[in-house]
């Protein structure tokens, strides 16, 4: 009797799919909440940045006129020897592609290098940016930390003394400040405080330092960039402090109405207790998000005020370069300033989620 031979089973592989594991590893980031939020931060900064180079390049003139314009108008050169001066000094390729000029820069950016100026030759933008930065960082961080102090203790006084003349007062003062521009109130304090009753003397507080000052931890120093700063600062904490209040106010009278503040008064807790344990930590919450997400904007809101109160700032440096079309200096200031807000954003995200569990499991 002849035996049929009975086929074969196929084995599976032993490894699994190319296709498996790119899927297993896409599961695997969809479902971590970090790692998620850090690769959408990494293609923001991309698009951004990609998005401010073409845009840089669509502005009117480009460096060597805007170079050779103010040769022949400040220095009464010929068109062609302030070109031949232009050619000289600005050795830049403006005829290469566009995109050719846009790899150069990513290929240089992924190292860490932002490029060399156009009208600074030699110089690097790390290098002009690292000089320039912590004069914008001290002014609007001491005024950001002022503001945000000064708001939280207004906004708890007016929450709890509410329909008072104190009340009213600071809820209209902070409304009022709070819609004004900060260039038109640095533009108020230069002419009342500056010009008309001549109580500060603006001239000598133009630029981030005396001249001859040498940078130490000493009291001189101090007193010497706080007296260069000082216009800076008041102009933010006066137009930032009447938004603080406000939120902080809402935040206070919507925690004055919960269960726990309730429960704690009628455990006989004094005031003081109630405001600092309870009420005071809680309603404070949500101005820490905001807070986190105000320190991505220090670099770019330092603009007009620095230009205002000639503020040797890296606002000041973004204008200069704007007006001379220098566009590596302006692409490293942009990216600065995209890299700070998405990170700050990300870092709000971040807090929330801490605080707020059902973010990072969208709401299961």
């Amino acid at each position: 009797m002849a035996s049929t031979a009975m086929p074969q089973t196929m084995r599976p592989d032993a490894s699994p799919p190319a296709a498996s594991n790119v899927g297993q590893v896409l599961r695997r980031i969809s479902k971590n909440y970090v790692l998620r939020r850090i690769l959408v931060a990494i293609a923001k900064i991309w698009l951004v940045t990609t998005l401010i180079f073409f845009l840089i390049r669509l502005m009117p003139n480009n460096p060597v006129d805007v170079y050779v314009q103010e040769l022949v108008q400040q220095y009464g050169m010929s068109a062609e020897e302030a070109r031949n001066q232009a050619a000289a000094l600005l050795a830049i390729d403006l005829d290469a592609p566009v995109t050719t000029q846009y790899l150069q820069y990513a290929r240089e950016l992924l190292h860490g290098n932002l490029g060399t100026s156009f009208r600074s030759k030699g110089t690097s933008v790390n290098a002009m940016i690292a000089r320039f930065l912590p004069w914008t960082l001290f002014s609007v961080g001491v005024s950001l930390v002022i503001s945000f102090t000064l708001g939280m203790l207004l906004g708890m006084f007016s929450a709890y003394r509410r329909e008072s003349v104190g009340d009213h007062l600071i809820t209209t003062l902070s409304s009022i400040f709070s819609s004004i521009p900060n260039y038109l109130v640095g533009i108020l304090l230069v002419v009342f405080l500056g010009v008309q009753w001549k109580l500060l003397p603006i001239t000598a507080m133009r630029g981030s330092m005396s001249p001859g000052m040498q940078p130490g931890f000493n009291l001189a120093f101090i007193k010497d960039i706080f007296f260069h700063a000082a216009l800076p600062i008041l102009t933010y904490v006066l137009t930032t402090v009447g938004t603080w209040t406000l939120n902080m106010k809402s935040s206070t009278v919507a925690t004055l109405g919960e269960d726990y503040v309730t429960v704690a008064r009628a455990r006989g807790l004094t005031d003081w207790r109630i405001v600092t344990g309870y009420v005071g930590r809680n309603a404070s919450l949500p101005l820490f998000t905001q807070l986190a997400i105000s320190i991505g904007f220090i670099v770019g809101g330092s603009i007009l005020i620095e230009s205002l109160f000639v503020y040797q700032g890296v606002g000041q440096l973004l204008v200069n370069s704007i007006v001379q079309r220098d566009y590596p200096v302006m692409q490293g200031i942009f990216f600065i300033i995209t890299l700070t807000v998405i990170l700050s954003n990300f870092l709000a995200e971040f807090v929330y989620s801490r605080l707020d569990p059902r973010i990072r499991t969208g709401g299961r």
